[in-house]
């Protein structure tokens, strides 16, 4: 069940045998949502923090007129709120995108963790460090890059990510969004949003299907997106 957490976490650095098992009994409830369920409340003050297991899920905030806004997404082997066991009051919400199984590590066991494994706790500090890293990197898209590079970058970027938790299929990743919640993405109307996957299989970099996204030409895409995974942090070196 946690694989996606040790190949998450180890494509920084090796896990241990140990490391892996305290991990594990880091680990309690396992729970299931429903797409559009919150997995975590903004608002909420949790007493744990939530893995993905399984599923697609975002992180986002609500304006008073109703507008909604994604600010990331987040894939099997995230912690979509390992911060909140020092902020402790979230400032965001968590909602799956499509069915979603978690579970959690509690927060009194992450401490013991903090206390006795100083090495998986730097990665797990890491973790949290690339949270931040894929937050610039869609401000960056979002004010800066054209609609067409955004959704490019976009789709180089959960290519990489589901690749390393072994959730791709050749060139091919399922992408269970409407074009709506795409939309919330880039921060589009629905008709813009079809433009700019349209333009996108136009010029032939991508096909488009039944939620499934086939990248048809790699290096033009990653021209288009101006995409450097730095920011992933995805070389595997002593922490």
């Amino acid at each position: 069940m946690l694989e996606s957490l040790y190949l998450n976490l180890g494509q920084h650095d090796a896990l241990s045998e140990g490391e892996q098992a305290l991990l594990a009994s880091a680990m309690s409830t396992e729970k299931y949502f429903a797409t559009g369920d919150d997995i975590v409340s903004e608002g909420s003050r949790p007493i744990y923090s939530t893995l993905i297991v399984d599923g697609l899920a975002a992180r986002y905030k609500v304006l008073e007129d109703g507008g909604r806004q994604f600010t990331s997404l987040q894939v099997p082997g995230d912690f979509v709120d390992l911060h909140a066991f020092l902020l402790k009051t979230m400032d965001h919400g968590i909602i799956a995108l499509s069915p979603c199984h978690v579970i959690a590590a509690e927060h009194s066991k992450l401490r013991t963790i903090t206390e006795q494994a100083p090495h998986l706790t730097r990665l797990l500090w890491l973790d949290t460090l690339v949270d931040g890293a894929i937050h610039r990197e869609w401000i960056v898209a979002m004010g800066r890059r054209s609609k067409i590079s955004h959704l490019a970058h976009l789709i180089c970027e959960l290519f990489i990510r589901l690749q390393v938790v072994k959730r791709t299929a050749g060139m091919s990743f399922l992408l269970p969004l409407s074009q709506a919640e795409l939309a919330d993405v880039l921060g589009l109307s629905v008709v813009h949003m079809n433009r700019v996957i349209g333009t996108l299989r136009k010029i032939g970099v991508i096909g488009w299907a039944n939620h499934k996204v086939t990248i048809l030409d790699w290096q033009r895409l990653v021209e288009i997106a101006e995409f450097d995974p730095t920011y992933l942090s995805m070389n595997r070196e002593p922490r």
